[in-house]
């Protein structure tokens, strides 16, 4: 089955969702998803980018994409209100700048909806906001699209997931990889092929909404810490509500990987983190005797095992068929002494 993550980067025609909302976690990050995001889309010239930074430096994201003309960066991470005399209400600037992009296919993406929205101070307005960029998203063409990442637990995420928002939505959420480990080892749910669907989601579901859970396994004794570098890699869960084309599945939810190492998106099989999930210990033929080194002897002589051979098996009818009898059926009884045995009616004194 191919990958979803490499249709959903492209944004192709195919695949395309008017909002694709990428979820991290402090758990797990899910920028590099994001970068990967920003260098796919940057690089089709029929389609202007306009990227709002509000956590992560805009060089930061830009460091392998070329910035051209097709795109254009506002970034407002030196911008905090009560701190810096320029930190002012972004929202007008965005919505003109929105509307003064050339006509065309845009994409919006948006680094951190929620540090908008703790500049802002309200979650209704921050969504509200949202709201007016993907109404504007709808009246493009197609492939337009809003990209926005979450902090999980966000009071924005139910918000964003609703049909009200958006009908249809890609949802991508980064998990790391010990969780599936942890499961694997703890609750014997190792994610499909090895198990079933209906098992694995089941259990996974629930265990990856409690957030302290994944904080547990990687912040906490025994914890590997969270990844980084060229070798960091994480598991994706990927969630597709809608399909475009009339012929995918209302909703739609596989795992897949994500490394660096790689250069992006993966099977869960390829990650190296995952590989004791997948690695069946075989006892080798040959190996040591067990019987060695005990107290007492557990084999048996030449004439002990031609003694053991020469007893008859207790079964009365072991290989012969069983003889039909003409003879019906009876009850044969033997009174015992202490047996009250009369054979008149023991109730004939009672006037019945």
């Amino acid at each position: 089955m191919p990958l979803l993550l490499p249709s959903i980067l492209a944004n192709s025609q195919r695949s395309h969702h008017p909002f694709l909302l990428l979820q991290s976690s402090s758990a797990q990050s899910c920028v590099q998803v994001l970068r990967s995001v920003i260098n796919h889309r940057s690089h089709k010239n029929t389609t202007r980018l306009i990227l709002l930074c509000f956590l992560h430096p805009s060089l930061s994201l830009l460091a392998e994409t070329k910035q051209g003309h097709q795109i254009e960066v506002h970034d407002y991470t030196d911008k905090v209100p009560g701190y810096d005399d320029c930190g002012t209400d972004p929202r007008d600037d965005i919505l003109l700048a929105v509307k003064a992009a050339p006509p065309g296919s845009l994409d919006i993406i948006v680094d951190s909806v929620d540090t908008l929205a703790s500049d802002l101070g309200s979650p209704s307005q921050t969504y509200t906001f949202l709201f007016s960029l993907i109404s504007l998203i709808r009246a493009r063409p197609t492939p337009s699209t809003l990209t926005l990442q979450v902090l999980y637990p966000s009071p924005l995420l139910p918000l964003l997931t609703q049909t009200l928002f958006s009908p249809s939505i890609t949802h991508i959420i980064s998990h790391p990889p010990i969780l599936l480990t942890h499961l694997s080892t703890a609750y014997s749910t190792p994610p499909p092929p090895s198990s079933t669907p209906e098992k694995f989601w089941g259990v996974f579901i629930p265990i990856s909404e409690r957030v302290y859970e994944s904080e547990k396994l990687v912040f906490g004794p025994g914890g590997e810490g969270p990844g980084g570098g060229e070798k960091v890699e994480f598991v994706v869960e990927v969630l597709v509500r809608g399909g475009g084309d009339g012929r995918r599945r209302a909703v739609e939810r596989v795992l897949e990987g994500w490394s660096v190492q790689k250069g992006g998106p993966c099977d869960l099989i390829s990650l190296d983190s995952l590989k004791s999930i997948w690695t069946r210990k075989v006892v080798e033929e040959g190996g040591p005797d067990p019987t060695q080194n005990i107290s007492f002897n557990l084999n048996l002589t030449q004439s002990q095992q031609q003694s053991r051979a020469q007893v008859p098996l207790p079964y009365a009818h072991e290989g012969k068929p069983i003889e039909k009898r003409t003879t019906p059926a009876a009850i044969l009884y033997d009174p015992d002494s202490a047996d009250d045995i009369d054979d008149d009616d023991p109730d004939e004194d009672l006037d019945i």
